[in-house]
């Protein structure tokens, strides 16, 4: 089994550079290596002789592009080279590799970018902290202009390595290469589109650097949560594989706690029961099968229902209403101390009362799991918490704040847990924009709950079978398709 992915922010990855550096290995070897995992990477998109243009800027990106260029050139590659500034301002590991190159440097504004067959930009890694403007913004809309391929060093210039943000404008690649680990902005949005497929490339930093640098984010993927998949053995049974409890809405809002029961039943769950409205038992009815039924008639049925203690995981939210009892509920279900996931209704019916989830779940195992818009709406009036540009600290916050775990929804999925550790998904699609796709979401990661996957497991593991079940089906999809796709996922992973 690999080591989870770890991903490290600009900050931590010029530490563990430093790091490298301390334990003997010269700046300058480093970046001989990055250049050359650069002009690998640009032999994988050019024809013999191709036409090439190396666009450097002034620090050590444009340096990688000097070693780039002088490799390509003496691979028979037709090298044009341009430099954003002047080689006397060049310093340091940027300077001496200037000096390896023995053709022309051009300022960059008289390179012929749309006669190449690729373009290589050189001009800014991870350390932009500004938006780009004069000659920097002028030589990016150039390249973008150029219809011409582009190969990305480090990150596309102009994208926040951080937050994935574009500052100001930002170039799009077809094909980034990046050095020791991924950085945020390779799979947040929108920096992830921009740099199109990403390769790490390994340029001798160990990963005992990169984890004492960095070491608590991760991309999300099967290496992170793959040993915690509950396996049944020869002589489980299905009440040892836990019960879930789903909260249905009134007679014309089922359907969500129906998606959700059966993801929770196709991911394991021994038991899964729809805890329903006296006025929709008839509804939920007719609908369910191997899903269990049981009358509950608001936060009072929800506490009578949980005197049985073999309801071990709950899901609170999907159409369940938006009002002062759907609150009531959720406070029965955290006063149950169950393992606990809440979404939607039960998420917005605490519309700038987040002060009373302040702490509220540091008892029993909790999942948040908002989108932008509910998440802005719980924690209205919490600037402190809203206001990071970074999606990973302000899923990091709220976790710390409310004392679950923050599964924060998009395209760029982030789940933090109030210890610190955050992965980021990177294998979303579009596709699961549906109708009852969180819903459905929602009841995996309870069903994983409910098997005694720890909370931050359960729902970055929720998340990237989601993601996998989506994409495996892919055009038309519904959120009614989702289950079924499940198994062949988990058979997959548990092969």
């Amino acid at each position: 089994m690999t080591a989870p992915e770890l991903v490290l922010n600009p900050s931590e990855m010029k530490h563990a550079d430093l790091e490298a550096m301390a334990r003997g290995v010269p700046g300058i070897d480093l970046m001989r290596r990055a250049g050359r995992a650069v002009a690998d990477s640009a032999e994988k998109l050019a024809s013999p002789g191709d036409r090439i243009a190396v666009v450097c800027g002034p620090g050590q990106n444009g340096g990688d592009g000097f070693v780039a260029a002088t490799i390509l050139a003496g691979r028979g590659y037709r090298v044009s080279l341009g430099l954003l500034g002047s080689l006397e301002r060049l310093t340091g590991d940027a300077a001496e590799a200037a000096r390896g190159w023995a053709g022309a440097v051009l300022p960059v504004e008289e390179m012929a970018l749309h006669e190449a067959d690729l373009i290589i930009d050189a001009l800014f890694g991870t350390g932009l902290s500004r938006d780009l403007d004069g000659a920097a913004r002028h030589a990016v809309d150039r390249m973008n202009g150029s219809g011409r391929p582009i190969l990305a060093v480090d990150l596309p210039s102009g994208i926040d390595g951080g937050t994935g943000a574009v500052r100001g404008i930002a170039v799009k690649a077809v094909r980034t290469v990046t050095f020791a680990a991924r950085k945020p902005c390779h799979l947040l949005m929108p920096g992830r589109a921009h740099g199109g497929p990403v390769e790490v490339a390994d340029i001798g930093i160990g990963r005992d650097i990169l984890a004492a640098k960095g070491g608590s984010l991760f991309a999300n993927g099967p290496a992170l949560w793959l040993t915690s998949l509950p396996r049944p053995g020869l002589a489980s049974h299905k009440y040892e594989r836990g019960h879930t409890l789903v909260a249905s809405g009134g007679a014309t809002r089922t359907g969500a706690a129906r998606l959700a029961a059966r993801a929770a039943l196709r991911m394991g769950s021994g038991l899964v029961t729809v805890a329903s409205p006296p006025e929709a038992l008839g509804v939920n009815a007719a609908h369910l099968t191997a899903i269990m039924l049981k009358g509950c008639d608001g936060p009072e049925g929800l506490h009578t229902i949980l005197q049985d203690a073999r309801f071990n995981a709950i899901v609170l939210g999907p159409a369940l209403g938006v009002h002062a009892g759907t609150r009531a509920m959720v406070a029965v279900a955290v006063q149950a101390r169950r393992s606990l996931v809440l979404d939607a209704d039960a998420l917005t019916s605490f519309e700038g009362l987040a002060s009373e989830l302040h702490g509220a779940f540091r008892h029993a195992p909790t999942v948040l799991t908002p989108h932008d818009g509910e998440f802005g709406r719980l924690f209205k009036g919490h600037p402190d918490i809203l206001d990071p540009e970074s999606k990973i600290e302000r899923a990091r916050r709220a976790a710390v704040y409310s004392g679950a775990v923050v599964l924060l929804k998009g395209p760029d999925t982030v789940v933090a847990a109030p210890d610190g550790r955050a992965a980021i998904n990177a294998n979303g699609t579009p596709y699961l924009a549906t109708a009852g796709s969180g819903d459905t979401l929602c009841g995996l990661i309870a069903g994983l709950m409910a098997q005694h996957v720890p909370a931050f497991e359960a729902s970055c593991a929720g998340a990237w079978i989601h993601g996998e079940a989506g994409a495996s089906f892919g055009p038309g999809l519904i959120s009614e398709d989702l289950a079924d796709l499940v198994p062949s996922v988990l058979r997959n992973l548990l092969r």
